[in-house]
């Protein structure tokens, strides 16, 4: 018999059987089940297996947090089930039926960014080691200068890395285009193509619209079109990407194939790039304008600290929704409208409140051995931008200490907020987040990631003295 055969068994009971799976994968730690029908799962049965560490529903799909053995489980529970083995993509199309309207929109622009992420996250760590070496005086007498200023080696690595941050950040349209064109199953390299022409070196630079004395065109004769870039430009880039990959999908329903493969890519690309430049460019870059404007006017207001507060409190459960996924394109307008944002230092303490609260439980249940192997990882994983898994394993399982890490959430935003911190980029999301920090304001973020780490370990001691934190105990069974 094998290792896991008696918990497969057990599982494949308790989520009722092997006719309630639709699609099954599986990801670094977790199962993930699409299920016929979400009620026939024994929720509370799944967690009293001994390999299993909790489960919860999102995006559509039942998940079971097993650990790092998941991989080996999973083989031998599709086994047994007799099911059979599924991409993650076919598991989210499956798991899209389960989802409303407003669901389905979030879980699209989902797609979209996740791709991005670890570019994204990469790109942060680089502006903010650049920071480190070129903003933040630690030399000569009275530490003025910088180690650009006083070493050729650093002021060379200061100058390589924008390579990469501007390949990131300024030629983000490429990246979006292309990730768009992977969700629709469209042809890729049409979609790189397409990004390249919106950020090309031909245009005039988005940076430098607003300071040019004349905006140079491509003149028809009967009309002129601006040769504006939209580097780092979130809105043009979506609307321009989904249009060309509609326009390819019809064109290969009405196109022949014999020769679909010249005439598709010919006349889905020229107009999309046209309509890009003409309708959609400045469409987008005034929606997006407006966007960023409200919430940076909104964060900077004598009412930021209520946005904050609310923002603050609430961006843990916009995880659990799905919704949180929107503030990745916000903050990269932001970053494009202002050369910065004020949105995203509020989610790495969101991140960091979170991993405090587990840290609390993991000293509370210092005896439990089980839920060690849940919380450890999970606060560890947190504290670097991760927070699902503590989130879904520790703090919503108790509620008690989720509601104190969105407090304390709340607090830190406040303070963030209120002393107008501002990061330089999107970077890892917990504690490596200060080096995404604006130099000036690196010490108030320091003092807002502090009461992040505290404010949520007292409340969740506190918390679990009162009613609230009894019941919770009663009812798991502790």
């Amino acid at each position: 018999m094998a290792k896991y055969t008696d918990s497969a068994k057990e599982l494949l009971e308790h989520i009722g059987g092997s006719e309630n799976i639709s699609v099954v994968t599986h990801c670094a730690t977790r199962m993930r089940f699409v299920l016929n029908d979400t009620k026939k799962a024994d929720a509370d049965k799944i967690e009293e297996i001994d390999l299993v560490k909790g489960t919860f529903t999102n995006a559509g799909q039942f998940q079971v947090i097993i650990g790092n053995e998941v991989s080996t489980f999973y083989n031998e529970f599709t086994k047994i089930a007799g099911v059979g083995d599924t991409s993650k993509d076919e598991a989210k199309v499956a798991a899209k039926q389960n989802m409303n309207f407003i669901q389905r929109m979030i879980s699209h622009l989902a797609d979209i960014f996740t791709p991005l992420i670890p570019a994204l996250v990469v790109g942060g760590l680089i502006l903010g080691f650049r920071n480190v070496i070129g903003e933040i005086g630690m030399m000569g007498p009275n530490n003025e200068q910088t180690l650009v200023d006083v070493s050729q080696f650093w002021a060379g690595v200061h100058a390589f890395l924008w390579l990469i941050g501007e390949a990131i950040f300024h030629f983000l349209p490429v990246g979006i285009t292309w990730a768009i064109s992977r969700k629709m199953g469209t042809t890729q390299i049409l979609g790189i193509v397409l990004g390249i022409t919106l950020v090309s070196p031909q245009l005039l630079n988005a940076y430098g619209v607003a300071g040019a004395d004349a905006i140079p065109v491509w003149d028809f004769g009967f009309a002129t079109v601006d040769m504006i870039g939209y580097q780092a430009q979130v809105i043009p880039a979506i609307l321009a990407g989904f249009v060309l990959a509609y326009l390819e999908i019809w064109l290969r329903k009405v196109i022949p194939n014999v020769i679909s493969m010249i005439f598709v890519p010919f006349f889905a690309l020229i107009p999309a790039v046209l309509i890009a430049h003409v309708v959609l460019g400045p469409i987008g870059w005034t929606i997006g304008s407006w966007i960023s404007n409200v919430v940076y006017s909104g964060l900077t207001s004598g009412l930021g600290w209520l946005f904050a507060a609310v923002f603050g409190f609430a961006y843990a459960p916009l995880v659990i929704t799905g919704l949180h996924h929107m503030t990745n394109a916000i903050d990269l307008q932001l970053m494009s409208e202002f050369g910065g944002t004020n949105l995203w230092p509020m989610i790495a303490l969101s991140n960091i409140a979170q991993g405090s609260a587990v840290v609390a439980m993991i000293i509370l249940n210092r005896k439990d051995e089980k839920e060690k192997q849940v919380s450890v990882p999970a606060a560890i994983s947190c504290y670097l931008g991760v927070t699902e898994p503590a989130m879904f394993g520790i703090n919503l399982k108790y509620l008690f200490p989720f509601i104190a890490a969105m407090i304390g959430s709340s607090i830190a935003a406040i303070i963030s907020v209120g002393s107008g911190v501002m990061a330089n980029s999107i970077g890892v999301g917990g504690i490596p987040g200060i080096l995404s920090i604006q130099v000036p304001d690196m010490v108030m973020f320091a003092i807002s990631m502090l009461v992040a780490i505290v404010v949520p370990i007292l409340l969740t001691f506190a918390l679990a003295k009162t009613k609230m934190g009894v019941n919770a105990y009663e009812r798991l069974g502790k």
